[in-house]
């Protein structure tokens, strides 16, 4: 390796893991600009979740949107003060709990869909049309291949 391509590796913006988490930080505050606090980043992904997959147990949500099983129990907990799912004992296993979103949930969630979209856009808008799928392409199999290095996995929705 010569001294350029070693200089190269020094520098933060030829790292990947640093791009990314500027991309995160972007992306975050975007979602807090767009959702004025409706609902936090994870909040979002797990009651979107649950709307397409209603009854579904904790510890299966937590999978789906690859956060760690007791982050989940208490965003679910959070969320469940707020109105917007309920959680039930499953009578079979009594250590689960059923979730289904209340229609308080729905409606939040119909009304959040014009900000979403917003986000999507403006996240992406330095990208053309091309640049965006062909990134969105590229994003998922980074994230998809990458799966197992996770510290909470994403659990395939085919497998769950």
């Amino acid at each position: 390796m010569d001294h350029d391509e070693l200089s190269d590796l020094l520098d933060l913006h030829e790292h990947p893991g640093h791009l990314l988490r500027r991309a995160q930080q972007i992306s975050v505050s975007i979602f807090h600009d767009e959702l004025q606090g409706a609902l936090t980043p994870v909040q979002y992904a797990l009651l979107r979740t649950l709307a397409a997959r209603p009854g579904i147990d904790q510890v299966t949500l937590a999978g789906l949107v690859a956060i760690d099983t007791s982050t989940g129990a208490s965003v679910c907990a959070r969320l469940e003060e707020k109105g917007l799912l309920e959680r039930k004992v499953i009578p079979h296993n009594r250590r689960q709990r059923a979730l289904t979103i209340t229609p308080a949930g729905s409606q939040l969630l119909k009304h959040l869909d014009p900000a979403v979209h917003r986000l999507r856009e403006r996240l992406l808008a330095p990208l053309t049309d091309d640049e965006q799928r062909q990134f969105m392409t590229l994003l998922n199999k980074l994230v998809l291949e990458n799966n197992e290095q996770s510290r909470a996995p994403l659990a395939r929705p085919d497998a769950a």
